[in-house]
């Protein structure tokens, strides 16, 4: 930074002109000739400098405000699903870039990050509603929302991740056989599926964790399985949650996984294969069940997902505690076994009985005092 100073007399006026050199963080030099509004010339030179501090803060200033501009959605998009292809399972990366290309972009995309603001967050919730879409999935829209801005926030793009409020959801129905239905249901399935539909009933392993099951997960010594892996459009991965669990096998579940074995083993690594040992698909097994209530003559159309919730809606209708529940079906949060809750009347029943146990030595004490 350099101030000089020369005096200039002109039309009989007379007075100082000030050269100013300022070299920027970047590198370049900004130059300004002045007229001082000064009339001497120390005071002249005081006043250049001061000019001279002035314009490099503001050229600091501005460069850090341009450096610091905040991308729209559409340009953090990028960034966002490179983070999701690494830290997440294909299943997850597929559904965040579907809710992004479908719903979260056509809204937010030409925004900048710092003006998503619950107001405009507010507005897209009321238009999707408008849509007819349901609370569950705009809150899954929303939680990829917050998910994005977050991590925009710790990776200073965005000064603060704004407070996204989802939707009240009501509490959700499962489908399920009740134990007559389950009777009729296997009776009625055909003997090419009946091993995997029984163990699916027996089990509640997921369809994806069905048929990525190898006989290496499998003790039948120990009487055990382990989750290790599930399928999801030709995919092995992790299963949901990303931690392996152990389901402990009934005696009817060992005898049928004992046949299958003795048919299978040889040709393939996994428990539930096609005619030439080759792994299933979704496609192959999802019109399964459905067929299998219809032959029964169930009103009921099932998916083979409801096996799953049948499996769950028998142990609590059974008395199992919902703790051990959450842990056979691998859950990560106690609240997402709560929808079987209903399905034990006699919990809550149990719980009050509990006021009738009267502590004689207490008892005795209040009549004594009198209370």
């Amino acid at each position: 930074m350099s101030v000089k100073i020369r005096s200039y007399e002109k039309r009989g006026k007379s007075g100082w002109e000030v050269d100013i050199r300022v070299k920027l963080p970047d590198g370049t030099v900004h130059r300004e000739r002045v007229k001082s509004p000064l009339t001497s010339k120390s005071g002249s030179k005081s006043w250049g400098e001061q000019r001279a501090a002035e314009l490099l803060l503001h050229r600091v200033e501005s460069q850090a405000t341009e450096k610091k501009k905040v991308p729209t959605l559409k340009e953090f998009e990028a960034k966002f699903m490179s983070y999701s292809e690494t830290n997440n399972k294909p299943s997850t990366v597929y559904a965040k870039e579907v809710a992004l290309r479908v719903h979260l972009l056509p809204h937010f995309g030409k925004m900048p990050l710092d003006h998503i603001t619950p107001s405009e967050i507010e507005l897209f919730k009321a238009k999707k509603l408008k849509e007819g879409q349901k609370a569950k999935s705009i809150n899954n829209h929303l939680a990829i929302l917050r998910k994005l801005l977050n991590l925009a926030a710790e990776w200073g793009e965005l000064a603060h991740a704004p407070k996204l409020r989802q939707l009240r959801v009501d509490t959700q129905t499962v489908n399920f056989l009740n134990f007559d239905e389950e009777a009729r249901f296997l009776a009625a399935t055909p003997t090419e599926w009946y091993p995997m539909v029984f163990v699916g009933l027996k089990t509640g392993l997921r369809v994806g964790e069905l048929l990525a099951l190898r006989w290496e997960d499998i003790d039948l010594v120990a009487g055990k399985l382990i989750v290790r892996r599930t399928l999801w459009q030709k995919q092995e991965g992790s299963p949901k949650g990303g931690r392996h669990r152990e389901v402990p096998l009934g005696d009817r579940v060992m005898s049928v996984l004992k046949e299958q074995r003795a048919s299978t083993l040889l040709k393939s690594p996994y428990v539930f294969c096609d005619a030439e040992g080759q792994r299933m698909n979704h496609n192959m097994v999802t019109p399964v069940v459905p067929r299998i209530c219809k032959k029964a003559g169930l009103s009921k159309r099932l998916t083979f997902h409801d096996l799953r919730h049948t499996f769950a809606s028998h142990l609590v209708m059974r008395g199992v505690p919902l703790r051990a529940v959450q842990d056979l079906l691998g859950h990560t949060t106690l609240a997402m076994t709560l929808r079987y809750a209903h399905l034990s009347p006699d919990v809550t029943r149990d719980a009050v009985k509990l006021l009738d146990r009267e502590t004689p030595a207490i008892r005795g004490d209040m009549v004594e005092t009198g209370r």
